[in-house]
């Protein structure tokens, strides 16, 4: 016999009410929402925070053994024997083909920068190094900007600059808010450097899958765009280019992403939780 349910709850059963009620007045409005299965359940956040907390620690080790002479084969090998000693797995190795454990990009390389025994660091080099790990079947994602040796003024205000568009739009990246809000926050302050940011690369929903909704993109107009929910994982990883936003796609392996113009980009990336008061820094 068929049963008839009065009304359509959009939370799972454990979200508090007053959650509940906010969503549905905001759907009634018309606000555009994430799809439900974006709102984690408690088991899942706690699933996402130990897969977290392995990608977070394997930052820090890199931090502790990348140097001038090192090749980013080396990087690779280090993520991999790093990842797999704790339990996990490296998220993009064989991920639709991509052939290593790492992205590693270098300077003009904007990202998925894929290591090489012949690809060595030098002074006056800026990496980004971008992890990902499985834990017992929970993803998450990072990545960090690392300067080698002796690195231009120049170059180092670009780092510098980019990690703060990323603090920015975590900061904008609120329960409430939209999304446009947070690429707005980032754009501002990367056009008000003398910066440009990619277009055609965004952050993403994160844990469950390696990349799931929403798309988080880093440009954007205030008061526009998915409405930012408590329950949300998902990356701000920012591209900022010394030059022109435009980028391309090395036809020699089909993955490095490097600016259209040659000049210098650099990348931050941290995974957030948004809760009830805020959000929670899951991976930096």
């Amino acid at each position: 016999m068929k049963k008839f349910i009065k009304g359509v709850r959009f939370t799972p059963s454990n979200y508090p009410d007053e959650i509940e009620d906010k969503i549905q007045k905001y759907r009634k409005q018309g606000y555009k929402l994430p799809p439900r299965k974006v709102l984690r359940t408690p088991e899942q956040i706690e699933g996402i925070r130990e897969s977290a907390k392995i990608n977070t620690a394997l930052l820090n080790h890199i931090a502790e053994n990348i140097r001038e002479g090192m090749s980013t084969e080396e990087i690779d090998r280090l993520v991999y024997d790093f990842t797999t000693s704790h339990g996990a797995i490296p998220a993009p190795l064989n991920y639709e083909g991509f052939p290593k454990s790492v992205c590693t990009s270098i300077n003009d390389v904007v990202c998925h920068g894929i290591p090489s025994s012949t690809e060595i660091l030098k002074s006056g080099d800026i990496i980004n190094v971008d992890v990902s790990t499985i834990y017992n079947g929970y993803f998450s994602d990072a990545s960090r900007m690392f300067m080698i040796g002796e690195v231009s003024p120049e170059k180092q205000r670009l780092v510098q600059v980019t990690k703060e568009c990323m603090e920015i739009g975590i900061a904008a990246a609120q329960p409430w808010a939209r999304l446009g809000d947070v690429g707005a926050a980032i754009q501002e302050h990367a056009e008000k450097n003398g910066y440009s940011v990619v277009r055609d690369l965004c952050g993403h929903g994160v844990g469950i899958k390696f990349h799931e909704e929403p798309d988080v993109e880093h440009f954007g107009r205030r008061g526009t765009g998915m409405l930012i929910l408590p329950g949300m994982t998902f990356t701000i990883e920012p591209m900022i280019n010394m030059g022109t936003y435009e980028v391309f796609v090395d036809s020699a392996d089909d993955w490095t992403v490097c600016t259209d113009d040659g000049l210098p980009s650099a990348q931050w990336e941290n995974m957030i939780l948004i809760n009830e008061t805020g959000n929670e820094i899951l991976t930096y």
